[in-house]
């Protein structure tokens, strides 16, 4: 399989609302984490930072024009492989341990991480077989009801446990823009992981489907309205009734 250049491994997209997209268009769709930076008056945000295979900071320069805040989604490879990269790091409490202490199977790399995952390999000298998530132990632990604060701008910390315990969203309330990580995205849904647990997941669904979000940036697949938002949410704890 070829290799690609680390100066062409990530995207980058500007969206509105000062919020860019960042994504690694070499792994495949349904393994690829959205990136997404916000740019704040004060400071900026990070939510997740994909695999690691490449350097964020050396080749994506907008994190690295101005003090930023890293937030871990949750703590599965494809969004935390970069977060040792910046000084001021959130994690949920409840995967505190896992941000610190990360080993290929609590990360979800084993079994998943293969070469299969790529359309294209990162450059020399990766090797999936002996892939691993880089310790980075938080600077700050986050609890439901926690505020990110930007400066003109601020996220409220939704914990949204279900695919994993530490799971969250965040949103910010005057622009109806949420960050829903991978409890919900506009694609199959992981319910089934070795943390995951079926009646957090339906709590946390029950109370995202009372937030009135506009537009939605979840952890893959591409971002969908509010509208979209509610019915795949609808659509989700109905067919959790035909299983009851």
């Amino acid at each position: 399989m070829r290799r690609i250049a680390s100066k062409d491994w990530y995207q980058v997209k500007r969206l509105g609302a000062d919020v860019t997209y960042i994504c690694e268009p070499f792994i495949q769709e349904f393994y690829r984490c959205n990136i997404w930076h916000v740019r704040g008056r004060d400071r900026d945000m990070l939510v997740d930072s994909g695999m690691g295979v490449v350097s964020l900071r050396e080749w994506v320069p907008l994190v690295t024009e101005r003090p930023l805040t890293a937030v871990a989604s949750h703590t599965h490879f494809d969004h935390i492989g970069c977060h040792h990269e910046f000084e001021c790091r959130c994690v949920h409490a409840a995967e505190a341990d896992l941000l610190a202490h990360p080993t290929r199977r609590n990360t979800l790399a084993d079994p998943y991480v293969a070469d299969e995952i790529f359309d294209a390999l990162p450059p020399e000298p990766y090797v999936s077989t002996s892939y691993a998530v880089k310790a980075a132990p938080a600077t700050r632990l986050l609890e439901d009801g926690d505020h990110i604060d930007l400066g003109d701008r601020t996220f409220e910390v939704i914990h949204t446990p279900g695919h994993s315990p530490g799971g969250i969203a965040l949103w910010e309330e005057k622009t109806g823009v949420l960050f829903s990580g991978d409890i919900l995205y506009d694609g199959p849904l992981i319910e089934d992981t070795y943390h995951a647990n079926a009646d957090d997941y339906l709590a946390s669904m029950e109370r995202l489907l009372r937030i009135p979000a506009r537009i939605v940036h979840g952890g893959h697949f591409p971002s969908f309205s509010g509208e979209r938002y509610h019915a795949l949410i609808k659509d989700w704890l109905a067919e959790k009734e035909k299983t009851i």
